[in-house]
């Protein structure tokens, strides 16, 4: 009968210890997985909601401003000049938004130079929040290649470059080159004591204390990130934040609309506000005038105001114009024009190379995507022109539509 060896002795806080470090490193690594991905699209939605929607915000400042100065400049009263004056000053103090993404993109690079992982840059997304497959991959990455899972400096250096990488793949949605990362990280060494060297305990105790400090400050970094300005709006549509810049779009230009109908009114009508009954004959208001002897309505037409965007009816689109269609894959498999381009709205931005430079025609279901698009390819120098209803209207002139699937093309 063969003798059995002794079972091998194991120290009871050692193991304890043991099961929860480990415990305590999955809770760390999944919060702080959830946090980096968080920033990723807290980060990609305010560049893509400053480079799409601040024209818009600025043209309806713009107008607020101008007509706050046509009230004013017919009744006189000191409460409208004031008002007058503080909405052109709103205007005039707004900050440069280009530069505080130059100074945010600044602090990241110093950031990846101090050797902590640096956030991806905030150059152009394909899309507010990557695919399902890019974060299954990224989470999967950051899990196995995080630096704080080793010791070793050297180490800490490698996985923190490595990270870069990835978070910059995972910023643009890039699943193909996530998955080449995750086929190059192919160990995960450790420089932490082995089980059974005499420094493990004390090497356990240090670092239960470490992961308990960092899942408190990933807690308190989540908490400051959903609180943000950006952070609570994407909230208001976590799972498709895209179709929420659509409808905000929709909403400014609404709005934009209606401010620029009021000035319109405001400069064409010679009555003073408040009185808007025609005198008697012989008997009228004559308009205010301001300090220099001059109709100080004029001076509101004289001022810089932003152009109408390019449109026409579908009807009138030359048949050879290029057609670019800005909605979402499934309306597009659904129904499109003959021979457009197809690029979603949230891909623009990155996408603007693949553009022909050709007059653009641009498309969406209604009108109000579309003319999003064509108010910033205007603002970068391109000829656009947004097609009024959308493909509604195009469907309802008979102009040639196709599906992706082979039946007959709608509108969705």
């Amino acid at each position: 009968m063969t003798a059995q060896s002794p079972a091998r002795w194991t120290d009871p806080e050692q193991q304890e210890l043991e099961e929860r470090v480990a415990a305590a490193e999955l809770a760390w690594l999944s919060m702080d997985v959830d946090v980096q991905t968080l920033r990723v699209e807290i980060d990609n939605f305010a560049l893509i909601h400053h480079q799409l929607l601040g024209p818009l915000y600025a043209r309806l400042d713009e107008l607020d401003a101008l007509v706050a100065e046509a009230v004013a400049a017919r009744t006189g009263r000191p409460e409208d000049l004031r008002r007058a004056a503080e909405a052109r000053q709103q205007v005039e103090e707004l900050p440069d938004l280009d530069a505080l993404f130059d100074s945010v993109q600044e602090q990241r690079e110093q950031s990846g130079r101090d050797g902590e992982p640096a956030p991806p840059p905030p150059a152009a997304p394909a899309k507010v929040r990557p695919g399902r497959e890019a974060q299954r991959i990224y989470r999967e990455l950051v899990r196995r290649a995080h630096p704080d899972l080793t010791t070793d400096p050297a180490e800490q250096q490698r996985r923190a470059a490595f990270l870069v990488r990835v978070n910059e793949a995972y910023a643009f949605g890039d699943a193909a080159a996530l998955a080449g990362l995750a086929a190059e990280w192919s160990t995960a060494p450790e420089a932490a004591p082995a089980p059974d060297a005499p420094d493990r305990l004390e090497w356990l105790r240090r670092r239960l204390e470490w992961l308990t400090a960092k899942i408190a400050e990933t807690a308190a970094e989540q908490v400051r990130l959903e609180q943000t300005p950006m952070g609570e709006l994407l909230a208001l549509a976590p799972q498709d934040p895209d179709r929420l810049l659509e409808q905000l779009a929709e909403e400014l230009l609404a709005k934009a609309a209606d401010r620029q109908a009021e000035l319109a009114r405001l400069l064409g009508d010679p009555s003073p506000v408040g009185d808007r009954n025609p005198s008697p004959a012989g008997d009228g208001n004559p308009p205010p005038v301001g300090d220099n002897g001059t109709d100080p309505t004029h001076s509101q037409e004289s001022h810089t105001m932003f152009a109408q965007i390019p449109s026409s009816a579908a009807a009138s689109v030359p048949a050879d114009a290029v057609l670019l269609d800005v909605r979402e894959q499934d309306e597009w498999d659904a129904g499109h024009a003959d021979g457009a381009l197809h690029i979603p709205l949230g891909q623009v931005i990155a996408r603007l190379g693949e553009l022909p430079d050709e007059k653009l025609y641009v498309l969406c279901r209604v009108g109000g995507r579309s003319a999003q698009v064509v108010q910033y390819l205007v603002q970068q120098g391109r000829d656009a022109v947004n097609v009024d209803g959308g493909m509604y209207a195009w469907e309802s002139a008979g102009r040639p539509m196709v599906s992706s699937t082979g039946q007959d093309a709608y509108v969705l």
